[in-house]
């Protein structure tokens, strides 16, 4: 076990939407070092099949941890829900982390009795996510609403583009002043917040990046691994599209997401 305030904090999504569970983890915790790998040359996680997302995810936990890894967060949904079992498994020894679609603290919310949950198509139909319904959202009309190539626009690097405004009124529209909040069941999500409150209506939106921040600093806590209050925290930003360009983007990203995880 690696000894206090040793390693970093490996982080790591198909694209950009895990810059916001980084946001959200670099809140929480402001000394620890995290090192971010998003797979953006092959997202989105949620069109491929099982056994893909299984490989690309053991790829890269393999990696990170061979580098020094003293913690994994899986920032991806689909990821969670396909390799979190088999990496804690192959990994027992430090704390494997990931995000869920934040079903519970929006069915415990005072209104919530029509929840939209937005999500990949692969996380609605994997049995992480039936589970979550069958236990908490039984006193809720739970409407799961499949979005179908939204990450890959927002994986473009834009969130104002008028092509995720046409697409979210195709799929949010129909709900218009109809749903008492909306859970945004894909990391890429939050990134484009405003842009759902003007299609859906001014409504609480719940994503699982502040509830994956929280674990990992309980977990660490727990195995002794918190980095002391006196180390500078620090981030190191890594893209399978390894350009100037895109990692400008994940730059320009990861403060629009510093500011939603303030929110």
């Amino acid at each position: 076990m690696a000894e206090q305030g040793t390693g970093f904090v490996g982080v790591f999504d198909s694209g950009v939407g895990g810059l916001t569970v980084l946001g959200c983890l670099m809140d929480e915790l402001p000394h620890e070092r995290f090192v971010f790998f998003g797979d953006s040359a092959r997202a989105p996680y949620g069109d491929k099949s099982f056994e893909e997302v299984l490989a690309l995810s053991r790829r890269i936990a393999s990696s990170l941890v061979d580098e020094g890894a003293k913690a994994l967060v899986i920032a991806c949904n689909t990821a969670t829900s396909v390799a979190a079992p088999t990496l804690r498994s192959e990994y027992p020894d430090i704390p494997v982390i990931g995000v869920e679609p934040a079903l519970k603290p929006a069915t415990l919310a005072p209104r919530h009795r029509r929840i939209l949950v937005m999500a990949t198509a692969a996380t609605l139909r994997l049995g992480k996510f039936q589970r979550l319904e069958d236990r908490w959202g039984a006193g809720s009309e739970v409407i799961e609403v499949p979005c179908v190539g939204l990450a890959d626009l927002i994986e473009q690097g834009d969130p104002a583009s008028p092509k995720i405004r046409e697409l979210l009124e195709r799929q949010l529209g129909p709900w218009r002043g109809k749903a008492d909040s909306v859970v945004l069941g894909c990391t890429h999500y939050p990134l484009i917040r405003d842009q759902i409150r003007e299609v859906v209506g001014d409504v609480p939106l719940f994503d699982g990046g502040r509830g994956a921040a929280r674990e990992t600093r309980r977990r660490l806590e727990a195995a002794g691994l918190l980095a002391p209050s006196s180390q500078a925290g620090s981030v190191e930003l890594r893209s399978s599209i390894d350009t100037p360009e895109e990692h400008d983007l994940y730059r320009r990203l990861l403060a629009l997401a510093q500011e939603g995880a303030g929110r």
